[in-house]
């Protein structure tokens, strides 16, 4: 069993800059950050901050310029993108602002949809996602289809979608900027519910203070730097 606090991230000196048309456009340099296994944090910061690319380095979905990102002390940035892709399959689940399901499908079956596109026997990806839809309380609606669902309705899906395969982390970029203020305050507590009953680290990027007062820890993104508001 993985010991309590033991670090699921290490950021160690990490840069992220971009080349624009006429010159280097730096995201970030020098960032250092630890994320302990089944931590909540919320990174906030104003649009362009580079809160999402920092989701991203995470998630495997992009590369620093330079530094190093750990994973339980593994160095995701020397990972193959074969590696890369096997851990985003079986170690991290991302939520976006948009729920991205498929309309022609009803719930279970875009739930289910990436463990089968892994491999998994149909049968057993369908009964894993009835299990996940009762997690986020969307039983009722297995067999709806996405056109019927309600907003908050489809981001749980998307939900359960995510942490289908159990997932050590759970990414979540905006997960409530599309919805009312009191869905978005639902979906919010079912993250945090997930994290606490499922032991999974939560990493949250958002604009919605209501949504980052939850988190355990509440880190901004401000000129390059990471500073840390629980201090």
């Amino acid at each position: 069993m993985m010991e309590k606090n033991t670090m699921l991230f290490s950021l160690k000196d990490v840069g992220k800059e971009y080349q624009g048309p006429a010159e280097k456009i730096i995201i970030f340099s020098g960032l250092n950050l630890d994320i302990a296994e089944g931590d909540s944090v919320a990174v906030v910061g104003a649009s362009g901050s580079g809160k999402s690319t920092l989701l991203h380095l995470l998630g495997t979905l992009d590369n620093p310029s330079r530094g190093t990102v750990l994973f339980r002390g593994r160095d995701i940035t020397a990972m193959t993108a074969e590696q890369k892709a096997a851990m985003r399959s079986r170690d991290v689940g991302f939520v976006f602002q948009f729920h991205h399901l498929l309309p022609e499908f009803n719930t279970q079956e875009n739930v289910a949809m990436q463990a089968v596109i892994a491999g998994m026997p149909r049968r057993e990806a369908m009964k894993k996602a009835a299990h996940a839809l009762e997690l986020v309380g969307m039983s009722g609606r297995a067999g709806h289809r996405v056109g019927t669902l309600s907003g908050g309705e489809r981001q749980r899906a998307a939900i359960a979608r995510a942490i289908l395969m159990h997932p050590a982390v759970l990414l979540a970029d905006e997960p409530t900027g599309n919805l009312d203020e009191r869905t978005g305050d639902s979906v919010g507590q079912l993250l945090m519910d997930l994290n606490r009953e499922l032991g999974m680290t939560l990493v949250v990027v958002t604009h919605n203070n209501s949504l980052a007062s939850l988190m355990n820890r509440r880190l901004e993104l401000r000129a390059g730097e990471l500073y840390d508001q629980n201090c």
